[in-house]
């Protein structure tokens, strides 16, 4: 499988590295981004590992899944021989709300 990191997955990337740096340190980022880079490397022999996040099977969103990485939800869909992260969103944050700020941005 192929891995593409859609733009707006780069933008939750920068936003949450930002967040990171301010708030705690460059070692929690380090930590952070190698813990992401690595749930991300599985998907490329392991597509279906994760998960419907429930959020979105509720509104019937279903071909998107999810997996965990630390204290963040790597939202993404497979599609033949590719799979596109969408979103990087930290597990605390109410989905409901980030994907209305998603589609407001």
């Amino acid at each position: 499988m192929r891995v593409v990191l859609l733009a707006s997955a780069e933008q939750d990337l920068k936003e949450l590295r930002s967040y990171i740096l301010k708030n705690f340190s460059r070692l929690t980022w380090q930590k952070t981004y190698s813990q992401l880079k690595q749930a991300i490397g599985n998907l490329v022999t392991h597509p279906y590992l994760g998960g419907i996040p429930d959020e979105l099977e509720l509104i019937q969103l279903t071909q998107y899944r999810q997996i965990l990485s630390g204290k963040n939800r790597v939202i993404y869909e497979v599609r033949q021989d590719t799979v596109f992260i969408h979103a990087i969103i930290d597990t605390r944050r109410d989905m409901m709300a980030f994907l209305m700020a998603r589609l407001l941005r």
